[in-house]
């Protein structure tokens, strides 16, 4: 539309506001609950970008319409009355669909997931990744021989990656690490357009947007877009800021919030329950070759990539799930990983972490690995002769006390770094 505005500045007035008024609708659309209302609903928005002409020219003033014009405007008019509608319908829906009440904490029936549109083949999970090599290095790009690219002119450093390890029987060890052992799975959570040419530009800005902000807050190592294209955010060497209090555990090995121990790899999605595969068939290629190329340069187990739902956790309250991106629905076979919703969860196992009504809202029932960290809490209870909530509270002290000795740690090792530079253990590869 706004090819026929020949003043650049005008021109240029015409495209941010349409871009501002599809922002606006965007974010009225995300509240109506039907999938495929909201994708109609989407389809519409580009009507919103007729109004200025067939009210106004570039400069404000009312120009001549002519009958056909008229015709234009009243089916404009229109349509944009049918979706004030449809959001303001949507909204209610939403609104009563949020205000019910909450369901009473006991297992549920599972809920069903939508098919996934896209998917990969299937691999053999836990096999380790076949040699993937540096092909050439240009100038803010990495070309790999699996077909990776990664994007690196956005790359940023961060704080050096040190870190120590517990060990579940003797608490934590002195020996200090210098290399990631995980991968940690997320998605964005950011602002999402539909995945079509006619939203071309407001998803390369969206996009682009997204990358600065992660930059400055040194978010994650790295970025997969809707298009399949992988960015490094943060430097490999450093530490990210994208686990929090995450918990995770591996051959009696634990590892307590996972910034320094893992890598942080997003998918530029929203997560959104889980109820459908949130990520697109470019972004599960991309994905998985740098799944594959990770995990073969730092030597990292399958067993220890996991996805960020499964690992974070609320330590005040002692709660799983406080984030909650893909804590269903991560396509593991297709990455030629293990299913990691079977796994027992360390949190619920080893720290008594349990889950409240808000958890259930999302997922109506907890994965599988939940169950098998209360049965092996169950299991304690019933050798001790004491209860559940007694092995429990018991549980969640070691967490107390290990975070603490963690934090002490930690703190001597950022004087002993400000003074003598890292610590970088013998045997470690910088």
């Amino acid at each position: 539309m706004s090819r026929g505005i020949r003043d650049p500045v005008a021109k240029l007035r015409y495209i941010r506001g349409s871009l501002a008024r599809f922002r606006t609708l965007e974010r009225c659309v995300r509240v109506i609950p039907l999938r495929s209302l909201r994708r109609r609903v989407y389809r519409w928005l580009s009507l919103e970008g007729l109004g200025p002409l067939l009210v106004s020219d570039p400069f404000g003033a009312a120009p001549r319409v002519d009958r056909h014009a008229r015709v234009s405007l009243f089916a404009s008019r229109a349509a944009l009355a049918s979706f004030t509608l449809l959001v303001a319908a949507g909204a209610t829906a939403a609104a009563w669909h949020l205000s019910r009440p909450g369901p009473v904490v006991k297992a549920a029936a599972p809920v069903a997931l939508e098919a996934a549109v896209e998917t990969l083949p299937t691999l053999p999970p836990g096999l380790t990744p076949a040699a993937v090599w540096l092909v050439e290095k240009g100038e803010g790009s990495e070309q790999y021989s699996n077909g990776l690219r990664i994007d690196t002119s956005h790359a940023v450093a961060g704080e050096p990656r040190r870190y120590q390890v517990f060990d579940e029987a003797g608490g934590l060890l002195p020996e200090v690490h210098d290399q990631p052992v995980g991968l940690l799975f997320h998605t964005s959570e950011s602002d999402i357009w539909p995945l079509e040419a006619s939203f071309n530009e407001p998803l390369r800005d969206s996009s682009q947007r997204l990358l600065r902000y992660l930059q400055r807050n040194r978010t994650y190592h790295y970025l997969v877009d809707r298009f399949g294209r992988v960015f490094r955010v943060v430097n490999e060497d450093c530490k990210a800021n994208h686990a929090g209090y995450a918990v995770w555990a591996n051959e009696g090995r634990v590892y307590l919030s996972l910034n320094n121990a893992f890598l942080g790899v997003a998918f530029e999605s929203r997560w959104e329950g889980g109820k459908a595969l949130p990520i697109t068939q470019a972004q599960l290629a991309a994905g998985r070759n740098l799944t594959d190329y990770l995990r073969q340069r730092y030597a990292i187990a399958a067993s220890m990539c996991v996805a960020h739902g499964l690992a974070s956790v609320n330590p005040k309250k002692h709660l799983i799930g406080h984030h909650m991106d893909w804590s269903r629905g991560f396509p593991w076979a297709a990455f030629g990983l293990p299913d990691q919703y079977q796994t027992v969860a360390p949190a619920v196992s080893l720290f008594g972490f349990g889950y409240d009504t808000d958890f259930l809202k999302v997922l109506a029932e907890p994965w599988e690995g939940v169950r098998g960290g209360e049965r092996r809490l169950s299991g304690e209870a019933a050798r001790r002769g004491v209860t559940v909530d007694e092995v429990r509270r018991e549980r969640q002290g070691l967490y107390d006390f290990w975070i603490a000795a963690q934090a002490k740690a930690e703190k001597g090792a950022d004087r002993a770094f400000t003074n003598q530079g890292p610590v970088r253990p013998a045997g470690n590869v910088g």
